[in-house]
């Protein structure tokens, strides 16, 4: 559990220098077993800088949405962590983040189309926003699962962006691959509009990321 706890404050110092998320905003989780057999995930702690978290700070939460309510409370984002797990067998790590890229793109509520092949890199032909609602709420809990159907990322509306995969580092990556991708599409936008890809040109390019990996 140490070396895991250890890999997500690493990756949650990396939120802030990378710029995906600024001081203690975003958050990112590890799915994790007890030794009693508890199946649940660890996670960064709710209001604290990642700059100042250490080990003893890293909450451990049930997928009962059970947490020690003596220690630190978890990331107020927790419950849609918990569903993602629930939903998900192939999502082993979990990175959300407050991205100025996609908090801009967010804030228009609409789904990112193909008009880069990348889009696939989320799993899908576009890149779909969740719609709105409070954070930390089972509402909004719905609408990202709604809208990570058949993909490993997208967009919160007004608030900012989720990925996972089966592991941190691959989930961060993925992470950043999203920012990358909200910042090219902001841009075309101010050109005009982009020309878009068809499905069946985005059916062949999603059959060649599944067997690149392989």
């Amino acid at each position: 559990m140490i070396k895991l706890k250890q890999k997500i404050i690493k990756f949650a110092k990396n939120l802030n220098t990378t710029n995906l998320s600024p001081l203690r905003s975003g958050n990112l989780s590890i799915r994790y077993n007890l030794k009693n057999k508890a199946e649940g995930f660890l996670i960064t702690p709710s209001g604290k800088k990642y700059d100042d978290i250490s080990i003893k700070d890293i909450v451990f939460v049930s997928l009962k949405g059970e947490y020690d309510k003596k220690g630190l409370e978890p990331s107020s984002e927790w419950r849609f962590h918990q569903e993602i797990y629930k939903s998900q067998n192939n999502c082993n790590a979990i990175v959300h983040a407050h991205s100025i890229n996609a908090v801009a793109l967010s804030s228009h509520r609409i789904n990112i189309p193909a008009f880069n092949y990348m889009v696939a890199v989320a799993g899908g032909f576009d890149i779909k926003c969740a719609e709105y609602e409070t954070f930390g709420t089972r509402k909004l809990s719905k609408n990202i699962l709604k809208a990570l159907k058949g993909r490993r990322a997208c967009l919160i509306a007004n608030h900012g962006q989720i990925a996972y995969g089966a592991s941190l580092d691959e989930a961060f990556e993925l992470a950043e691959e999203l920012e990358n991708i909200c910042k090219q599409y902001l841009i075309a936008r101010q050109l005009g509009k982009p020309k878009i890809l068809s499905l069946k040109q985005m059916e062949k390019v999603l059959i060649k990321f599944k067997n690149y990996k392989k």
